[in-house]
Order: C-alpha cells, then structure tokens, then sequence
C-alpha cells in the first residue's frame, strides 16, 4: 500500500512537473509573439518610410521629393486598408503619411535663407501636433513606443496594460500624460527654430536647429519619466496580482 501512495504521489509531482515546464515553455515561446506583434506596426509605419527615404534620397541618389514619395507608399496603403477593412484610423501611418506630404510641399519652398531654415520646424510642428490631436481622440499616439519599452514583451504585463487601459481612469490619464509631455516638447522645439530662423544669423541657426532637437528628445525622454514610473509599477502589480491568482 505504501509502495502503490508512493508511486501516485510521485506520478503527480511529475505531472505537476510536466505542467509547469510546459506552462513556462508556452510563456516563453508567447513573450516573442507578443513584442512582435506590438513592435511590428512600429516598424510598418516609421521604421520602414525612414529608412525607405533615407536609402532612396542618401544612398540611390533619388531627389527629395521623389524619394519622400515614394517612402509614402506603405503608410498610404495601410492607412487606407485601416479605413477600408477595419474602418479605423491607423494614427501612427496617417502622421507619417502627413508629415511625408508636408515635406514634399516644403522642397519647392525656396529663397530666403532664413525661410529655408524655418520650414523645418513646419515638419515638427506636424508631428507634434499630431501627437496632441490623438490625446484629444483617446489614443495616445506615443503609447505605441512606450507600450513595448514597458511591457517588455511579457505577456503577463501585455494583458495587465491592455485591463489597465480598460478599467483604469488614473492609467489612461497617464499614458495620457506621456504623449503630452512628447508633444508639447516637440511643439516648444518647433517654435524656438522658428523664431531662432529669423532672429539669429542663419550661420548660427544652421547647427542650432539640431541642438535644439537633440534637447528637446532629452528632455522629453527625462520628463517623460514623471508617466513611465506609474504606469511601471501599476502594471507590475496587476501581473503580479494574475500571477499570485493562477498559482
């Protein structure tokens, strides 16, 4: 008889075992899936339009307005397969898509040095208002870089944003908050190259304008903080709090 509760309790355990392992097998195999799946429309929609411009324009040789053109081609057909398919609106494609339209405008401005300088800023004031309009909208445009820096492509964190997002008024307000933050950073950029365009001599302004964009990415990554630690912990404590339920 001993023998015979020996062996079941021993068969369990190894079941338990067996369980466990291919639980932690499942969880690590869906972690990549899930990063995937949330840095995918990140590179969709601005990694590849950049790098598309910058290949074409710096690398092939191809004219400016071309090669913005051209660069435009992904994210007009998703944002148009968004409003078509899913009748939705693909907020990070359309600003990518807008910001591509101004600046092909913007390559037949010409002239005044100091009006070349300035239509510069035009283009950051086209995503940082972006940014802004999509807070007013309810999704936050900047949540699309933050979400994967603070999930960490775990699928625990995954799912406790995703409930967080739903449920919570105080979360919201904050992944809110960090988009506002990137905007108005952005924004003040866009007009301190504005009135540095026609107030300073264009020598000075002519490497001023990327130390004022630099700061304003420093500053906004360092502000931004003030949102990012929040959220952190609140969706730490909710996968903590799922993963204390499923054991």
């Amino acid at each position: 008889m001993t023998a015979v509760i020996t062996d079941t309790m021993n068969t369990a355990n190894t079941n338990t075992n067996t369980a466990n392992t291919n639980t932690a097998e499942e969880t690590a195999a869906a972690q990549p899936n899930t990063l995937k799946q949330t840095l995918v429309p990140l590179v969709l929609d601005i990694a590849i339009p950049l790098g598309g411009y910058y290949a074409l324009h710096a690398g092939l040789g191809v004219g400016t307005a071309a090669a913005l053109g051209l660069s435009s081609v992904v994210p007009a057909a998703r944002t148009i397969f968004a409003a078509v398919a899913k009748r939705q609106l693909n907020a990070l494609a359309m600003l990518m898509l807008t910001v591509n339209v101004v600046a092909i405008a913007l390559t037949f401005v010409s002239g005044d040095a100091r009006l070349m300088l300035a239509k510069d800023s035009a283009v950051s004031s086209t995503i940082a208002l972006g940014i802004l309009w999509s807070v007013r909208g309810g999704k936050p445009m900047m949540s699309a870089g933050l979400k994967p820096f603070v999930t960490k492509g775990d699928t625990r964190r995954t799912a406790a944003w995703d409930e967080l997002r739903a449920e919570s008024a105080e979360f919201r307000a904050k992944e809110n908050l960090y988009s506002l933050i990137w905007g108005g950073w952005l924004l003040a950029e866009c007009v301190a190259r504005l009135i540095g365009a026609f107030t300073l001599p264009v020598s000075t302004m002519a490497w001023l304008g990327t130390v004022v964009l630099a700061v304003a990415i420093g500053a906004a990554c360092v502000t931004g903080g003030a949102a990012v630690e929040p959220l952190e912990k609140m969706i730490a404590a909710r996968a903590e709090a799922a993963s204390d339920a499923e054991r």
